[in-house]
């Protein structure tokens, strides 16, 4: 309980012990005990038994304001980090590639053999598609560890040496989709027929290629789109002629606070075409620009007090057509690349809001 709640109560409870006098009435109690709004340290201490006791120090500290000295010369403003999260993991290094295909090697001498027959029926085209697969990988089952076989005198040899490939993920990659190629299927009379490397058929399925790492967006480098740098993340920041680039940001209008701000101003500057949500409604760093104070030949600008919401794209895209703050232009960039493109100053109060990766 601090010291001002325990002095309101005991003036309370004192003034209404009193208000049994017909000269006080309940009106003048509430508006005695409400009077005070905020506390305020006593400059005297006034200890139950002798003299009081003077204290310096708290006469020099200044009464509480409701409000800063300097509400004038700041506007509000409201700013939005929006971002797309990373889509896939970063790319491995050397080290992490040779010891996860070497985890995957000592799983297949830990786990239980593989049993064919619970999988595939006999002398069914999938089982004989299995053995041909399985001949040509010499009795491995592993697809793509590189006809490694768990179960015979050097299964100990694990390990790759120095330059093998098999460890990249183009090669597992490559492996795959080789294996996923049909070579067996049932002939006329019921028999499983094999098929031979080319030959077309009717029954044999088309494989699809998986998709690169590397988007059209990253080869043609089109900083306005959002399959871009799949694995790191991407923020919006936009362009007004007057103050160059910075993330979306507008004045708090009325009684809204941060996350409605927030949410209005991303739709005003980005449009209605984005699905966003603003994580939270506390902000996750600042940014403050300094009054001008002018002369007679030049006007007086306030400053800006801009605190920034975190937000999230799901889907959609940007469209500054008809904006309400005048940008010009805008992009998706990676923290890096934000650095190369804000102001020095700009980026020292932004910095510390964006992820590494």
């Amino acid at each position: 309980m601090t010291a001002s709640s325990r002095g309101s109560r005991a003036a309370s409870s004192f003034i209404r012990a009193s208000s049994r006098h017909p000269r006080v009435c309940n009106e003048c109690i509430n508006s005695i005990t409400s009077r005070r709004t905020y506390a305020v340290a006593a400059p005297v201490l006034k200890p139950l038994d002798g003299p009081p006791i003077q204290d310096p120090q708290l006469k020099n500290i200044p009464p509480v304001t409701a409000s800063p000295s300097d509400a004038g010369e700041y506007k509000l403003k409201a700013g939005v980090l929006l971002s797309r999260p990373p889509l896939l993991t970063r790319t491995l290094t050397p080290f992490e590639k040779a010891f996860f295909f070497y985890q995957r090697r000592l799983n297949e001498r830990l786990v239980m053999p593989f049993s064919r027959y619970f999988y595939f029926k006999k002398d069914t085209p999938a089982d004989a598609d299995w053995k041909l697969k399985a001949k040509d990988r010499g009795g491995a089952v592993a697809r793509d560890l590189g006809g490694y076989s768990a179960y015979d005198s050097l299964s100990w040899n694990d390990e790759l040496l120095v330059g093998d490939m098999l460890s990249e993920p183009s090669t597992t990659v490559d492996l795959l989709v080789k294996d996923s190629i049909v070579r067996a299927v049932e002939g006329k009379d019921g028999v499983a027929v094999e098929v031979a490397p080319g030959e077309a058929h009717e029954d044999e399925t088309k494989v699809e290629q998986p998709l690169e790492r590397v988007t059209n967006a990253d080869q043609t480098k089109d900083l306005t789109r959002l399959d871009r740098e799949l694995d790191r993340t991407l923020y919006l920041v936009v362009q007004r002629d007057s103050k160059g680039w910075g993330f979306p940001a507008g004045e708090v209008v009325g009684r809204e606070n941060l996350h409605q701000a927030a949410e209005r101003i991303i739709v005003q500057a980005g449009g209605i075409n984005m699905n966003t949500w603003i994580v939270g409604n506390a902000p996750i760093g600042h940014h403050v620009s300094r009054p001008f104070k002018g002369d007679e030949k030049k006007s007086s600008k306030p400053g800006e007090k801009t605190f920034f919401m975190k937000g999230r794209i799901m889907a959609g895209q940007a469209n500054l057509i008809n904006n309400s703050f005048g940008l010009t232009n805008f992009k998706w960039l990676t923290r890096e690349e934000i650095k190369r493109t804000v102001n020095p100053k700009y980026w020292n109060y932004v910095e510390p809001m964006l992820a590494e990766r």
